[in-house]
């Protein structure tokens, strides 16, 4: 389908597409056997000028929005989605900075972020606060010129492999979640650690640990926004962010989709290619629908959130859902089209499937997004 997208828009798509084949595809089965978190990859999308989407032009960025973001992940993402998640990790990482941060802040970090020079990450997730972000325990405590942390995150996407990690913690713990800040690490800060890179499922080639700070002292200027305003920017930062989720599903099921069929076109068996076949024709038909019916969503939703950054969590939440949940069921298709092969390392599906699964927990788990969709839907019509 024709999206009518801009020259612009049309060569950060062509970029991503030509990463994807030349740099990520023949290294894909190699990283996620080794669990090697994809760096040298990561320098190649910086050389390509890609990082450059999420900054503020004034900044050295390209100024892009969320649907020019979608369209760089899309295309990363089918060629991998691990490889594709660090890169999403580090807009995510950064955006509270440009939501939020002072001046001086967004003129120390973002031109270098912007250039891929340093990568960011994000720090919410804890071992008690996961879906339920007001359980988090991480506190920080002014101390003269300096803020003390202390507390640890779990499940960090580029863990240990960035240089600013954006930390939500406790000011005020009597006021729950409404007193926390929201404040900007470094790599090499004072009691600030990291725990074992973790061996998952799936997006092997990015980076997940622990960050650890224990009496972490950073500089008083690192509070990102006012403080008591953190819960309020990782809200905002996550309502842009999710789409992005949802576009790595749209390039993932893209990607097995296209496995699918071109085994399909070369499999024979009763002495006919099984695309033939009428049972296999309607699984490739049903999983080809739910492709682009997500892409619209999502690029819709991007487009719409550029246009209406006040009003999209309903829409966010119900792109990654919907993308996410078709992601998983259509790598699961391809696996069952590709048959014994299909299952086999040697294929890339049986990696898809694999990677498929995180998109519907992490950001925000699909069900969780269910309960945000159900709360926007019974505001309106009340």
């Amino acid at each position: 389908m024709d999206y009518f997208l801009t020259e612009e828009q049309q060569m950060i798509k062509d970029t991503a597409r030509e990463l994807s084949e030349e740099k990520i595809i023949p290294k894909r089965a190699e990283l996620d056997e080794k669990n090697e978190f994809a760096g040298a990859i990561l320098k190649d999308i910086a050389k390509a000028d890609l990082f450059s989407i999420f900054v503020p032009e004034e900044y050295g960025g390209f100024g892009g929005g969320c649907f020019e973001t979608v369209l760089a992940l899309e295309e990363l993402a089918r060629g991998c989605v691990g490889v594709a998640t660090s890169f999403a990790a580090n807009g995510l990482g950064l955006l509270p900075v440009v939501i939020a941060g002072s001046k001086e802040m967004k003129e120390k970090y973002l031109p270098a972020l912007a250039e891929g020079s340093s990568w960011a990450a994000f720090g919410l997730t804890e071992a008690g606060a996961g879906s339920d972000a007001a359980g988090i325990k991480t506190t920080a405590v002014l101390d003269g010129d300096e803020w003390v942390l202390n507390g640890t995150k779990q499940w960090i996407t580029n863990g240990g492999e960035a240089q600013i990690y954006t930390i939500l913690a406790l000011t005020n713990p009597e006021k729950g979640i409404r007193g926390a800040s929201l404040f900007l690490v470094e790599d090499g800060d004072p009691g600030f650690t990291y725990g074992k890179k973790e061996d998952k499922m799936g997006i092997r080639a990015s980076a997940t640990r622990e960050l650890i700070m224990k009496d972490c002292r950073i500089p008083k200027d690192r509070l990102i926004g006012k403080k008591g305003t953190g819960f309020i920017t990782v809200m905002k930062t996550l309502d842009v962010s999710r789409p992005s989720i949802a576009a790595l599903a749209v390039g993932l099921g893209q990607a097995a989709l296209d496995e699918a069929v071109v085994y399909a076109k070369q499999r024979v068996q009763f002495d006919k290619p099984i695309i033939s076949f009428q049972a296999v024709q309607h699984m490739l038909a049903d999983m080809a629908i739910q492709v682009e019916a997500a892409r619209s969503l999502v690029y819709g939703t991007a487009r719409h959130i550029d246009a209406h950054p006040k009003d999209m969590s309903k829409g966010s939440s119900m792109c990654k859902v919907f993308a996410t949940d078709m992601a998983m069921k259509v790598t699961t298709d391809a696996v069952q089209v590709m048959g014994g092969y299909g299952y086999m390392k040697e294929y890339p599906v049986e990696k898809m499937m694999r990677d498929a699964k995180i998109l519907q927990i992490y950001e925000g788990t699909n069900q969780i997004q269910r309960n945000v969709i159900g709360q926007e839907l019974n505001k309106e019509y009340a």
